[in-house]
């Protein structure tokens, strides 16, 4: 073995062994701090420490298709019969081996995602047939150019800069198009009208199973923390789909009977929180912990590591190719609220409606410094809040754990401010009732 191999082999294990310790951390954190979960959430606690503790291999038929992004039609990849794979990091240990080939002030889970496929892909996910990257923010372009040259097969997935024209609905359905013919080719089947509504239909019964999950957050003490919603949504990622669904739905149907018996996971006046911007990616749920352990509790979220990975489903006519693909289509580019695109319009409308669907009682924005889109966007996004009367807390973090301790401070003087805001409504209501 020559020197550098050695010295290659030192960083990927040094790297395995943190990523090891900062998903037990976060477990701990999750299984110690909050005693009083939902017995269901086991299932997910130990599919992640299996996954990113332990290597464990995920047991799948089919050949892998990588992606780093929500806008991969996974639909597709499962009717092409492999098996889709988010690549998305959200650990500071291979954020670290990224900052020695990429710019200081690069995207931490730019990267992350770029650092853990440099020494090659996860532990626990075998061999990559294809990794799909989507044409969205210059450094996600950029990203397929540097995994191309690491070795990879990559598909980069053409996106418009605009959604709300019509050119842009027709180019991206013939990228589309495209991008099925590719799967198409790499797995050797084809995408056949059976083969695609089936797997529509098994997607849609993870997002019903979700959707189920995500309307227990609308009682007034839920039954779940938002942070174990995210830990279900980022289990997503890699596991089973319907392995996944039959979880849920048994988280779900624990949680239906803690409701029946008055369980909550939070205290009944605690801050309800809307969580947006930059994609909270285990093992790093820094900011949401923090949120959680200063009192709060997050009812909603707006980000693509959770809800818009699962909120919307295909709607089409008729089971034919013609209207179908068509259909998977439309479901990545016209609900999308990703701020890449020309306008935020549609995303300012969604968080407003989000927030007073879930009765949040504030909205707090991370943006990871170096992610350019959700940095720029943010003083919009304040704006249209503050018109709604809607209090927002903008946290410009990273994957370090160094600013800890800074945030704490800012989140417990935010949820304080909360507890302020509603003890004064409480009060005012009183007077104007007398």
């Amino acid at each position: 073995m020559s020197v550098d191999n050695e010295r290659w082999e030192r960083m990927k294990k040094t790297a395995q062994v943190h990523l090891a310790m900062e998903a037990r951390e976060t477990l701990t954190r999750m299984e110690d701090s909050f005693s009083n979960g939902p017995g269901a959430m086991q299932y997910f606690y130990d599919l992640h420490r299996a996954s990113y503790c332990d290597g464990t291999p995920l047991r799948t038929a089919g050949k892998t298709i990588g992606t780093l992004c929500v806008q991969v039609p996974e639909e597709l990849i499962y009717a092409a019969g492999a098996v889709p794979l988010r690549l998305c990091s959200g650990a500071y240990a291979f954020d670290q081996i990224g900052a020695d080939f990429l710019p200081a002030k690069s995207c931490p889970l730019i990267k992350a995602t770029l650092g853990m496929l440099h020494i090659g892909p996860p532990a626990f996910a075998g061999s990559l047939s294809l990794i799909v990257n989507p044409s969205t923010c210059d450094q996600k372009k950029k990203a397929g150019e540097m995994l191309e040259d690491f070795g990879y097969p990559v598909y980069h997935l053409e996106m418009p800069p605009a959604k709300a024209s019509e050119e842009a609905r027709v180019y991206w359905r013939q990228s589309i198009k495209k991008f099925s013919r590719v799967l198409e080719k790499t797995t050797g089947q084809r995408i056949t009208e059976k083969r695609l509504a089936d797997a529509i239909a098994r997607v849609r019964s993870a997002q019903t199973a979700y959707r189920r999950l995500r309307d227990f957050m609308k009682s007034a003490t839920p039954p779940i923390r938002g942070t174990d919603v995210m830990v279900v949504t980022n289990a997503y990622f890699f596991d089973d789909i319907g392995k996944w669904t039959g979880a849920v739905n048994a988280l779900c149907n624990e949680l239906e009977s803690r409701t029946g018996t008055g369980a909550s996971a939070t205290l009944r006046h605690a801050p309800r929180i809307l969580f947006t911007g930059s994609p909270p990616v285990f093992p790093n749920l820094k900011l949401p912990l923090l949120i959680e352990e200063s009192g709060g509790i997050i009812v909603a979220d707006e980000v693509c590591s959770a809800s818009r990975l699962l909120n919307d489903m295909v709607a089409f006519d008729e089971p034919h190719l013609y209207d179908m693909i068509p259909a998977v289509a439309d479901r990545y580019l016209k609900p999308c609220t990703c701020p890449v695109f020309t306008s935020s319009e549609d995303r300012k409308r969604k968080l407003v409606e989000q927030a007073q669907s879930f009765d949040a009682d504030g909205v707090v924005y991370q943006s990871f410094a170096g992610c350019m889109p959700y940095e720029l966007e943010q003083r919009l996004v304040g704006k249209h809040l503050a018109e709604a009367e809607i209090p927002m807390l903008s946290i410009e973090t990273d994957y370090s754990p160094d600013d800890a301790g800074q945030l704490a401070t800012r989140v417990e003087a935010f949820m304080e401010s909360l507890k302020g805001r509603a003890r004064r409504k409480a009060n005012d209501e009183v007077r104007m009732m007398k």
